[in-house]
């Protein structure tokens, strides 16, 4: 994409929606398919807005270049006087120019572990486009346990986020998903004919975030994303204290850390129905 953001319109009115690519710099799937998508789109109803959500971290190609802008759309309140005066910061302020005006925003992303398969982030109100996306689970309970993402700061004013991980960062089929999802997403929206069935789905629901207390948590083991835990599963270590599952589970994003503070791995539950 050569301007940071391009709208295209129906010649129908409808919905107004947010394509958004990039968040974290080093995630190119979701740039890739908006190139590929907007090559021949024509739509017939609404307003699509087509968007780079941080470009200064995408030249560089790293997750970002001060703070991570997932956790920049938390209230003023939370976020610390460094995080404010970041560059991400700034960036967050200027998107949310853009999220005021739509209706719903699908916010594209990749994981840097090897064998994760595509997913959806979202909550309960979001299940009538979820349902249409190409994914086989979708995750809900991120808004609660990890606050700050594009789309929390969706839904907490009203409108519709989601997020569409599309597999590995360094997969061709993550660029193939991420296409996918884009259209999938416009036909669910109204925007071009909705000629796709919905897909049966399962759910988990995230229920902790497991935050570092010292500068040396380990992991045991690699760990697959949704990968399952029995109760009193050895996760890591924190210093010299070992880390357990407090319950049978699943694990996501988990990561050995460094600093004090920073986010290791989220557990979560299956579930019956979205957002329960």
């Amino acid at each position: 994409m050569r301007n940071e953001f391009v709208k295209i319109d129906g010649r129908k009115r409808g919905p107004t929606s947010i394509i958004l690519a990039g968040i974290h710099g080093d995630e190119f799937c979701g740039v890739e398919a908006i190139e590929k998508v907007l090559t021949n789109l024509r739509i017939e109803r609404g307003s699509i807005w087509f968007g780079l959500g941080n470009p200064r971290a995408l030249e560089n190609n790293i997750r970002y270049t001060e703070c991570n802008l997932n956790r920049m759309f938390n209230s003023d309140d939370i976020l610390s006087i460094k995080e404010k005066r970041s560059y991400e910061y700034t960036r967050a302020q200027f998107l949310k120019k853009y999220f005021v005006q739509a209706d719903a925003l699908l916010d594209i992303h990749a994981s840097s572990i090897p064998k994760s398969k595509p997913f959806a982030i979202c909550e309960k109100n979001a299940q009538a486009i979820v349902e249409y996306l190409p994914v086989d689970r979708v995750v809900s309970g991120f808004d609660k346990v990890e606050p700050g993402g594009t789309d929390y700061f969706m839904n907490s004013i009203g409108k519709i986020g989601i997020c569409l991980e599309c597999g590995y960062i360094n997969s061709q089929k993550s660029i193939a998903v991420a296409a996918k999802g884009i259209i999938a997403f416009l036909k669910a929206q109204g925007h071009i004919i909705n000629d796709i069935s919905h897909r049966k789905q399962s759910y988990i629901k995230i229920y902790d975030l497991y935050i570092t207390r010292s500068k040396t948590f380990t992991l045991f083991k690699y760990f697959d994303d949704f990968e399952k835990l029995p109760s009193g599963y050895i996760i890591g270590r924190d210093g010299n204290i070992d880390v357990i599952a407090d319950r049978e589970c699943v694990i996501l994003f988990a990561r050995s850390c460094k600093k004090i503070g920073e986010e290791a791995f989220l557990l979560g539950e299956k579930k019956s129905s979205l957002g329960f």
